[in-house]
């Protein structure tokens, strides 16, 4: 197949939805050989915020140390192949063709056909394994304990903190969504924990004992060094990061770890751009739930702690868009609520009725048909793009003229 025919196969098998289980995912893996080879570092990270930034920091540590390192990670913002990296470098167009042609005709004759996240882990592992990389920074797509990623033995299991989302598939209580991200925990390996609720940690600390596996809770920020990533959560993620690296025994020092830090990219986390269209300040963020909105307006606060935002927002269904919408208001010159690109958008209707009038500075909000309508309405405030992944896709690919291909899963 060409890249082209590839990828559109490999979305093709989005229609066979979502399907949390192991049995495919290790039998892909083991039908491949694409399983890490004996001695190569797997750092399993689950949670529900800051699982990207996370990873992203485990890469730049390794390969600071002069590592070879693969990092997996989920869903993309403009390509496929962000999804998955060797030495900061994307799966080239080739590789991903050669190596879905393989795929392609190993699961031809299954009964059950693999779902698009297991075949893209497939993809990348198979990737990671013949780029010969000596440490993998794996994040899950959703959940932990019956999710793809989780057939890959790990190292090193990390949680970053836990909160309400994904409910139609992970659990109505806190309770519940944190023993599925213990499932990635693997009997007698290190577990370490961002700070959690008290509900959450408890039941963290009771899966752990089960298993034997010593768990700690890393609590501290990172306070040695400038980091390149903006906002105080980072600073706990850096923590985080750091500890894993030194769980699997990287060979990390002072150096190592600040030139790192000082150095990762993780677009689409307050990240600032530009465009001729719009004034000057433009900060994207996909805070998508009730905790990345607290912590993305923590980091407006501190990086602008004197101005308001214009803030252009959309959401897909499955989010508390009302509680997200009153939190980001508190840093609101105004608010622009636009419908996005993807099945799963909220449409303008649905929008509406997530504005309250008692809700502060939300009465300055408005609905708008499309978000290219919604960068033309912009004000001279900084504009704050947020929500969905989807928005920050599609508006980072606008800016940069380049053509996005979002997936469902």
């Amino acid at each position: 197949m060409t890249y082209k025919e590839a990828i559109d196969w490999l979305y093709e098998t989005q229609q066979f939805g979502i399907k949390l289980g192991l049995e495919q995912p290790r039998r892909l893996l083991r039908e491949l050989r694409a399983c890490p080879a004996t001695g190569v570092k797997v750092i399993h990270v689950a949670g529900t915020n800051g699982k990207g930034s996370t990873c992203a920091m485990i890469d730049a540590i390794a390969r600071s140390c002069g590592l070879r390192s693969g990092l997996f990670t989920s869903p993309h913002l403009i390509d496929f192949r962000e999804r998955i990296r060797v030495n900061g470098a994307e799966i080239s167009e080739e590789k991903t063709a050669q190596y879905l042609t393989e795929i392609r005709e190993l699961v031809a004759s299954w009964e059950h056909h693999p779902t698009f996240f297991e075949l893209t882990l497939a993809l990348g592992m198979m990737h990671f394994k013949q780029q010969g990389c000596e440490v993998i920074a794996l994040e899950t797509g959703m959940g932990g304990r019956l999710d793809a990623t989780t057939a890959v033995p790990a190292d090193v299991a990390v949680i970053t903190p836990v909160a309400m989302d994904h409910s139609q598939w992970l659990g109505e209580t806190l309770a519940e969504i944190a023993a599925e991200k213990a499932g990635i925990m693997v009997a007698g390996q290190a577990v370490l924990s961002s700070a959690q609720t008290p509900e959450a940690k408890d039941v963290l600390k009771k899966h752990a004992n089960e298993i034997g596996s010593p768990i700690r809770f890393i609590t501290d920020p990172y306070k040695d060094s400038a980091i390149s990533l903006a906002g105080p959560h980072q600073l706990y993620n850096a923590s985080l990061a750091i500890a894993a690296a030194e769980h699997a025994q990287l060979p990390v020092n002072t150096k190592i770890i600040s030139d790192a830090l000082a150095s990762v990219n993780w677009p689409g986390r307050f990240e600032r751009c530009s465009a001729s269209s719009l004034p000057s300040e433009i900060i994207l963020d996909a805070a998508h739930n009730t905790q990345a909105a607290e912590a993305l307006t923590k980091t407006w606060q501190e990086q602008y702690p004197h101005c308001k935002a214009t803030i252009i927002f959309g959401a897909v269904e499955g989010k508390n868009t009302e509680l997200v919408i009153s939190i980001l208001s508190r840093i609101a010159a105004h608010i622009h609520l636009t419908p996005i690109d993807s099945p799963r958008s909220l449409s303008s209707d649905e929008l509406a009725h997530s504005i309250h009038a008692d809700t502060p500075h939300t009465i300055h909000a408005n609905i708008v048909d499309a978000i290219d309508s919604a960068c033309g309405q912009a004000s001279d405030s900084p504009v704050l793009i947020c929500g969905s992944i989807f928005l920050i896709g599609h508006v980072k690919a606008m800016l940069s003229q380049e053509s996005a291909r979002p997936s469902s899963q």
